[in-house]
């Protein structure tokens, strides 16, 4: 963090573009797209420490223990504002803190979206559904001390593991989604949705695939790791001629946050409930990618590579796993590249790679 940005994005491109050596060619690299240094992150992911009547929200200590993370110079500045505001409110609510070493305690998390027009999504992990009255009672508490929240629920984390969250989650509100505003589309997230935490460069991210589009203008464009639909919808609303768009998510509430999202736009997108890993069938000209850290692997890279469509869009924040799979896609060349610094002050990256057949 003592190391200038700029040095610090330069020194970056330098282990992303020895990661992709072979593949991507000096030329093809347009410049690193970087937004804010510091403030930058939507997302505060908060283990709960400290007591009942003093609560701490931070991360754990070497001994497991909760302590305070005042003054995070991750956070957005509304979302900092926020969760100074939130700290007392559910201090009000008189829930236990969660304690590894012994095991005891409900509340172990919170964790807070914020959204670019200002409104707020919390959830509440806890141990065991018995304290949620206690936080139904203080919903109006809870809006009063932050006045743009918007979906407050319960996720129910039983197990005694290093795991965030669990399978069930409770919305305990009027409202099921948090409006994620990102220039002309308005996303849908629910609780336990998938989406970028830097809104800044997520939204050039897909100005840069809605430009690589409307250039390969395609009949057919087909969003496999879709999400909540951010390229899908993007490549809907890219200049050129009408076309078919679908997109495969293999969690459904996802799926119902980019239907929705489609509806509002009056973009006719198929977006369908299904593993992209498992796919046989990618018929159409332009296929966009984007996995998780592990990659497409070789049983996608084998079906694309069997259906050939005109075009690859390859979004990967592992910059080695795309590595590997671009050596599964013998048939097709990187024409263009991009370096997105999605996660500023360290190594992790989002690189985005335009491919042609042939």
């Amino acid at each position: 963090m003592e190391v200038p940005y700029p040095t610090q994005v330069t020194e970056l491109e330098s282990v992303v573009a020895d990661l992709l050596q072979g593949h991507v060619a000096d030329d093809q690299w347009s410049p690193p797209f970087v937004g804010a240094e510091s403030g930058f992150r939507n997302k505060a992911k908060l283990v709960v420490g400290g007591t009942k009547a003093a609560p701490t929200f931070g991360i754990l200590d070497a001994n497991l223990r909760g302590v305070a993370l005042p003054e995070c110079g991750l956070y957005e500045p509304q979302l900092a504002e926020a969760l100074d505001r939130l700290l007392p409110a559910v201090a009000d609510l008189g829930l236990v803190p969660y304690d590894v070493p012994t095991r005891q305690g409900e509340l172990k998390h919170l964790i807070v979206t914020g959204s670019p027009d200002g409104e707020l999504m919390t959830r509440f992990v806890l141990r065991s559904p018995g304290q949620l009255p206690r936080i139904r009672r203080g919903l109006g508490d809870l809006r009063s001390a932050a006045p743009g929240l918007r979906v407050v629920s319960a996720n129910i984390q039983p197990e005694h593991k290093a795991v965030l969250e669990g399978e069930e989650e409770i919305v305990l509100g009027e409202h099921e989604t948090l409006p994620m505003r990102l220039d002309d589309i308005t996303f849908h997230l629910r609780p336990r949705s998938f989406f970028q935490t830097n809104t800044v460069v997520a939204a050039g991210l897909y100005r840069q695939a809605r430009e690589w589009v409307s250039h390969i203008d395609p009949r057919s464009v087909l969003d496999l790791y879709c999400g909540v639909g951010g390229f899908a919808l993007n490549a809907a609303l890219a200049p050129g001629r009408a076309r078919r768009v679908d997109g495969v998510e293999v969690a459904p509430d996802a799926v119902a946050s980019a239907r929705r999202s489609a509806l509002e736009l009056g973009v006719d997108v198929g977006f369908e409930v299904g593993d992209a890993r498992a796919l046989t069938d990618v018929d159409h000209q332009l296929v966009v990618v984007n996995p998780p850290r592990r990659g497409i692997g070789a049983g996608l890279c084998a079906a694309i590579e069997s259906a050939a469509p005109d075009h690859v869009i390859y979004s990967s924040c592992n910059a080695a796993s795309l590595a590997r799979d671009l050596d599964a896609l013998p048939g097709y060349r990187v024409t263009r590249s991009r370096l997105f610094d999605m996660f500023p002050q360290t190594r992790h990256h989002e690189v985005i790679v335009l491919l042609e057949r042939g």
